[in-house]
């Protein structure tokens, strides 16, 4: 069969940004290129409609409150426990199912998803779905096919995994080897466990030899280390892994940060600390500045306010952008973009940590929830990110950092150590039957 005729639902819910965003690269895999919305698709259910919004209004109603002093916080904390990933040592049987879990497949009992796996059974396809009660759905009301769940942190909850996992033939694609050994711990099999990495947008990646990620990152790396300290001292490493670019030729953007918001809008009152702290900057224009406000409007807003109180906004429009638009897909699209002329990804430590791969660098706010917690220790461990600063002050330490070099190093780490190809690999194990696609997963000289 050729690769044309590979076929597969593609299911992800429209919660937040990250398990659409985590679809989105894998589109053309689904029938019409089109990702399925578990809980909003055509014709759905009046009732699955019902338990869906209410899900998601707690979700994004629970991500605000930790930005409310004391009480907000108390409540918020009382929901993360719930979903709290546990301490991975020692190494132990973590099999028995949560309190969450067995809500969820009580619900499924009932009929919950049942209307949407009925619709998918129309087409004799596998399905890979980006949330874990999608594949529950699958499996409890007998989806005919084979059954992908992608895991879109670097540490998930055991909520992740089926209610009797040594029964389960959910199928699980790892963005990291800890999700593969987490995976484990929880009980599923072995032979149900696939290390992938992250769908990463293929728009930005530039074929198997990654010829666009390199020539961004060369470009990159001109702008993160204006004194030459990374190059000088890493030279043999960016002459093996950049061969053929010129990085000491003239940069072709300017210093450029991107700053983004989670789907909840929760950290978006960081910005006017921030843009305070660069307004000289901008205005000077010796930096460009991205603010993210996805598809939120009411962020949006935010945003242009805060500019206009600034008095920045004879900036806005040229070196100071928000990315926005009402469409989510249409996001995703100018957002990897806008990463292709950007140095530094500064943004909550959600799954954007494995765009790190990129080869860009990311400064992290502080995370929301367990899963974030995970992603920010992963994010350093493989050295391509760092905690930020005061936000106040960041036109003193953001480029003292630049000045040293470290940024220069932490976009070289994620790029060395990131996975590249999740969706070549995801269509390898789907379509192929290939065990250990990130065996060959791993850079080489180019």
């Amino acid at each position: 069969m050729s690769s044309a005729e590979h076929k597969a639902w593609v299911v992800a819910v429209d919660m937040g940004y990250g398990h659409q965003r985590a679809a989105f690269p894998l589109r053309r895999l689904a029938p019409n290129g089109k990702v399925i919305n578990a809980n909003n698709y055509p014709g759905i259910p009046a009732r699955d409609l019902r338990v869906w919004k209410n899900s998601r209004r707690f979700y994004e109603f629970v991500s605000r409150l930790n930005n409310i002093p004391f009480i907000g916080v108390k409540i918020f904390n009382w929901y993360d426990r719930l979903q709290k990933i546990p301490d991975f040592y020692p190494r132990r049987d973590l099999s028995r199912p949560n309190a969450t879990l067995r809500y969820i497949y009580n619900l499924i009992k009932t009929g919950w998803g049942k209307d949407l796996v009925d619709y998918l059974n129309q087409e004799d396809i596998p399905l890979i779905t980006s949330f874990f009660t999608v594949a529950f759905f699958a499996e409890e009301h007998e989806f005919k096919q084979d059954i992908y769940l992608l895991v879109c942190d670097s540490d998930i909850s055991r909520t992740w995994v089926a209610l009797h996992p040594e029964k389960s033939r959910i199928k699980y694609l790892a963005p990291c080897r800890r999700v593969a050994e987490r995976l484990k711990l929880y009980g599923v099999k072995e032979e149900n466990i696939f290390i992938t990495g992250f769908p990463l947008p293929e728009e930005n990646l530039g074929g198997p030899t990654l010829d666009r990620v390199r020539a961004d990152l060369a470009d990159r790396i001109i702008n993160l280390d204006p004194n030459k300290r990374y190059r000088n001292k890493y030279a043999e490493t960016i002459k093996q892994f950049l061969k053929d670019i010129r990085i000491d030729a003239r940069h072709h953007h300017p210093f450029t940060v991107t700053f983004a918001v989670g789907g909840a809008g929760a950290q978006k009152n960081l910005a006017e600390n921030i843009l305070q702290s660069l307004r000289k900057k901008i205005l000077k224009k010796e930096i460009n500045f991205n603010l993210v406000a996805g598809t939120r409007n009411d962020v949006f807003r935010y945003f242009h306010e805060r500019i206009k109180k600034l008095g920045l906004s004879k900036a806005y429009g040229d070196n100071l952008n928000i990315i926005f638009d009402v469409h989510k897909e249409d996001y995703f699209r100018r957002f990897n973009t806008c990463l292709r002329t950007t140095d530094i990804l500064w943004t909550k430590p959600s799954e954007l940590v494995f765009y790190a791969a990129l080869g860009l660098p990311i400064i992290t706010t502080p995370p929301i929830g367990s899963q974030e917690v995970f992603n920010k220790t992963w994010l350093k461990t493989i050295g391509a990110g760092i905690f930020q600063d005061d936000p106040r002050y960041t036109h003193e330490w953001l480029f003292d950092w630049v000045e040293s070099g470290w940024l220069a190093e932490a976009a070289m780490s994620g790029f060395l150590d990131g996975r590249q190809f999740g969706v070549g690999n995801i269509e390898d194990v789907v379509f192929r039957g290939i065990k250990n696609p990130d065996e060959d997963d791993k850079l080489t000289e180019f």
